[in-house]
């Protein structure tokens, strides 16, 4: 369970069994259980009710899906590198559920939105830089109700929060899912492959990132690894050598997260690539909540019902709630 009284959140174990469950104990429970029975499903398949529009950002056209009435408080999801909008495809029902108005949109050059890039740009540009990703996202998050509570996930934890601090009216709390939780050489702190990273050049990391994930290094379902196999198709590998470029130059905004009062959640697996320490020590830094789940990077995929869980939580010490 995650308890939001102080700085951050902390597990905390039950009593003598004696002692009867507590209502927020029972809903880790629950949550837990749900997680746990999640079947090998069909990503492409958002649930019924789902809005997908193609939205004119900056460095080109982005696809987005929404879900939820439109006057209602918003969340907005972000990807990380190699990801998709469909990785919140299982969290998205539970925020419309809990009467949210819930949005993702695939980054530039990342699947379906493989024609956005840094030629687009007047002037154009050589690569997908920082500043392409940051002006497209605080386009999408213009487009429409502010604040948003915003999540990013990975490489988009950053950019997220970089939009924090450069709009902050457009915030109304900030998760930071499996986010690289050290500046500089993101990579130093990976568990394994860390000592080697600083040798590494972006398109060697890359490289070796993407062959992981094709050969199913993590072991994902056979219907998870075949969607996954099909958005290589479109995701352009200059974006994805691009990104690795920048988290090898992560910047350092942890003093100014941490002067920012909205309220922050750090999410993470036990077995995420950075050590739990690390993200134990960034989430103190920046003055977040803590949540950690028995799972990998991704639970947004793994343990969506314990992620929305929390975030509701967190959303519930704002004035941006339904």
């Amino acid at each position: 369970m995650v308890a939001f009284g102080g700085a951050r959140g902390s597990f905390r174990r039950r009593g003598p069994v004696a002692d009867a469950p507590s209502d927020s104990e029972v809903a880790v429970d629950e949550a837990r259980r749900a997680d746990e029975s999640i079947p090998d499903l069909d990503w492409r398949v958002f649930p019924e009710g789902a809005e997908h529009s193609m939205f004119a950002a900056p460095s080109g056209t982005l696809a987005r899906v929404a879900l939820g009435e439109p006057a209602a408080p918003r969340i907005v999801l972000v990807p990380g590198a190699t990801g998709s909008k469909e990785d919140f495809v299982l969290m998205m029902p539970l925020f419309a559920a809990a009467g949210y108005r819930v949005e993702s949109f695939d980054l530039a050059g990342q699947y379906e939105s493989w024609r956005a890039g840094p030629w687009n740009l007047d002037p154009a540009r050589p690569r997908y830089d920082e500043r392409l990703f940051l002006d497209d996202l605080l386009a999408v998050l213009d487009d429409g109700t502010a604040p948003a509570h915003v999540l990013g996930y990975s490489f988009a934890g950053t950019l997220a929060e970089l939009a924090l601090l450069e709009r902050p009216d457009r915030f109304a709390s900030l998760t930071l899912l499996s986010a690289p939780p050290e500046p500089g050489q993101a990579f130093r702190g990976v568990k394994r492959i860390g000592p080697i990273s600083s040798f590494t050049s972006p398109q060697q990391g890359a490289a070796l990132m993407l062959w992981g994930i094709r050969n199913n290094l993590n072991r994902v379902p056979p219907r998870r690894l075949e969607f996954v196999r099909e958005r290589f198709a479109l995701t352009r590998r200059e974006s994805v050598d691009d990104i690795i470029a920048l988290m090898m130059a992560t910047p350092d905004l942890r003093a100014d997260l941490a002067a920012s009062a909205i309220p922050k959640l750090v999410a993470v697996g036990e077995h995420d690539l950075w050590p739990r320490e690390l993200h134990e020590r960034f989430a103190r830094g920046i003055g977040a909540h803590l949540a950690v789940y028995p799972t990998g990077h991704s639970p947004c995929e793994t343990a969506p019902h314990q992620l929305v869980r929390d975030m509701l939580a967190l959303f519930a010490a704002t004035d941006l709630t339904p």
